[in-house]
């Protein structure tokens, strides 16, 4: 079991490392629309690349769902086959978001030796939400 402290400092390394493998200017939360955010996630049960969609107003987060869950196939077939949707997805602080999301299982960010693994595994992903996510930005917010 790790102590807090290990955990952060792998967590702070392991992101470090990620960033000087792979440099380049992810879009993440700099999407322009407020509601909508490209996320990474890696902790001890699996790595994932999101699109959460979250608004304090129901008719809002229900619009850009709407609008995202119309390219469905499009995301699908053109960029992620494995994507999931999920519209109940809980954070671990609580919050229910809409996701949008592709995950790899069986990873633990404590044991380096899944660490290459999951790099490639971000990268490549996030690359394919991110090229989604700007080709079709206009028709989302509009």
């Amino acid at each position: 079991m790790f102590i807090k402290e290990e955990s952060k400092k792998l967590r702070e390394e392991f992101w470090t490392n990620f960033g000087k493998g792979y440099p380049r200017r992810w879009v993440l939360y700099n999407t322009g629309i407020k509601e909508v955010q490209l996320k990474f996630t890696f902790n001890t049960e699996f790595a994932q690349v999101s699109l959460d969609v979250f608004s304090a107003d129901e008719v809002i987060q229900e619009y850009y769902f709407e609008k995202i869950y119309g390219l469905k196939s499009i995301l699908k077939d053109e960029y992620l086959k494995q994507i999931q949707i999920d519209t109940n997805y809980v954070l671990p602080e609580g919050k229910m978001i809409i996701r949008f999301y592709v995950q790899l299982n069986s990873v633990n960010i404590h044991n380096k030796d899944h660490w290459p693994q999951v790099f490639e595994f971000l990268n490549e992903n996030m690359i394919l939400l991110e090229s989604f996510f700007l080709e079709y930005k206009d028709y989302i917010e509009a």
